[in-house]
């Protein structure tokens, strides 16, 4: 007889670990069944995000920032270091022992929330059926009343730039490099390679990044992608966009990396190459026959608003499904789907993800850029506070940025919220908030902001709205 439960989760990342968790609060039986496997053959749960992707890459991020702040900026304070050293085993050793500390608190929170953790392979059966494959290869059949798809994604591996696992590796071969390299190439110039990127830039990397698109950052607000790209290059990264990759030459010492730009064929020499140009969907030997679940031309589970997909019962949620690709968003979906399943009144506003770049400056925004704005022919107003002119983000040696606000011309609403500077996502989370109870930027502005904060750029671009900024020159 097959082992029943009222919700099993395939997947144990940040979609499906939370997921498994809120479906046990809300007084479900849950499973969840996960098949992350470590370089070293171990396993554990909290999929890429936490194994391979946002926290040791934010392990890395800080650690490179505090050498490259000792290096360039101590002294600015007083402060004499004497001469620098990098120990980047330790470095390493820091991020390893935060990733661990972090996966295996997942344990934990499924002891205390009493839910099954199989580490193993799910797949799809017909009829709310999971076939589990267990880590020594036993097969066995659960069934549940409830199926939540939540196996994520992975990197993006390019026909012309194969993997090595060597010279030419994808995110997570670049968080574990041994030694920095010399001459860094990275294919991307997204989220993911823009940190990769900067991680070994601040550690002493000559890092070029290669981004096929002809503007930097598409995706962001182009006044902020711009202030952002004038800094990178003043840090003495190079990004060059239009430059499309067409082969990799794998060399004893190197890399001899090729592509097309505007003035034709080029090629670069590096000594290491991330491949940093996307991910896709994890779903292969997901599904049975007959599951009545679908995938798109991309390879994503098909849901509706709700995460539902064809077949009743099961559901999907994450890097799997439609949307951005981004943890909070697969946790978040994870919640409102274990509450829809407990019968509960659930919703997920799409409009008010925030996404943030942690690179130094950071770079964080919150619903529609104004070119999307203006694209949609909606009257808006625009107000923008330079860092410059903020006490605290001079007193930290990092008022370079801004913060831009746009509302709408006619009821003031919140449309968006875009930010280039020093702890840009931290600062984010007020416009969040603001705009999920569809707050105005009147709304911003009527609320005290500590001072001297880094919250007092996002009070002044709001007044800025209305050209009342205090403490810059009003249009």
């Amino acid at each position: 007889m097959a082992d029943t439960y009222d919700v099993i989760v395939i997947g144990g990342g940040p979609g499906g670990y939370v997921a498994a968790i809120r479906a046990a609060q809300n007084g479900l039986k849950s499973a969840c069944i996960d098949n992350w496997v470590n370089r070293d053959g171990s396993r554990s749960f909290g999929g890429t995000c936490l194994n391979a992707g946002c926290i040791p890459s934010k392990a890395l991020l800080e650690s490179s920032e505090l050498y490259h702040r000792a290096q360039v900026e101590f002294s600015t304070h007083g402060i004499g270091v004497g001469k620098l050293s990098l120990d980047l085993d330790t470095m390493q050793k820091r991020k390893a022992g935060i990733v661990g500390q972090l996966t295996g608190g997942i344990g934990a929170l499924f002891k205390a929330n009493k839910v099954t953790g199989l580490q193993g392979h799910g797949r799809l059966l017909a009829g709310h059926k999971v076939e589990y494959t267990d880590v020594e290869g036993k097969v066995s059949i659960l069934e549940a009343a409830n199926v939540i798809i939540a196996t994520g994604s992975t990197p993006i591996e390019l026909s012309q730039v194969p993997f090595d696992g060597d010279k030419v590796v994808d995110s997570w071969g670049a968080l574990d490099f041994t030694a920095v390299p010399k001459r860094l190439g990275v294919i991307g110039g997204g989220v993911i390679g823009l940190e990769l990127g900067s991680v070994w830039k601040r550690l002493g990397a000559e890092v070029t990044v290669l981004e096929a698109m002809d503007d930097f950052l598409f995706m962001v607000d182009r006044a902020v992608a711009k202030d952002a790209q004038r800094q990178f290059k003043r840090q003495g990264m190079t990004v060059l966009t239009g430059a499309k990759v067409t082969g990799a030459k794998v060399l004893k010492k190197g890399v001899t990396l090729s592509y097309d730009d505007a003035k034709g064929s080029q090629s670069i020499e590096v000594d290491k190459v991330v491949v940093a140009v996307g991910r896709r969907p994890n779903t292969e030997n997901l599904l049975g026959e007959d599951t009545g679940v679908e995938l798109d031309e991309r390879g994503r589970v098909v849901v509706d608003e709700h995460c539902r997909t064809g077949a009743a019962g099961v559901w999907a949620v994450g890097d799997v499904v439609r949307g951005p690709m981004l943890a909070h968003k697969a946790s978040e979906e994870g919640v409102v789907v274990a509450d829809l399943i407990a019968g509960k009144v659930a919703e997920m506003n799409y409009g008010v993800i925030p996404s943030v770049i942690y690179t130094a400056p950071e770079i964080a925004w919150v619903g529609m850029t104004e070119e999307q704005v203006k694209q949609s022919g909606r009257a808006y107003k625009v107000g923008s506070f330079s860092f410059a002119a903020n006490g605290r983000a001079k007193a930290m040696e990092a008022a370079a940025g801004l913060v831009k606000v746009i509302a709408a011309e006619d009821t003031d609403e919140l449309l968006g919220v875009h930010i280039v500077g020093p702890m840009a996502g931290e600062l984010i989370g007020e416009a969040v908030v603001a705009m999920e109870f569809q707050g105005s930027a009147e709304d911003l502005q009527l609320t005290i902001h500590a001072h001297p904060s880094l919250s007092e750029a996002v009070h002044e671009a709001a007044l800025a709205v209305d050209n009342r900024a205090i403490h810059a020159i009003n249009r």
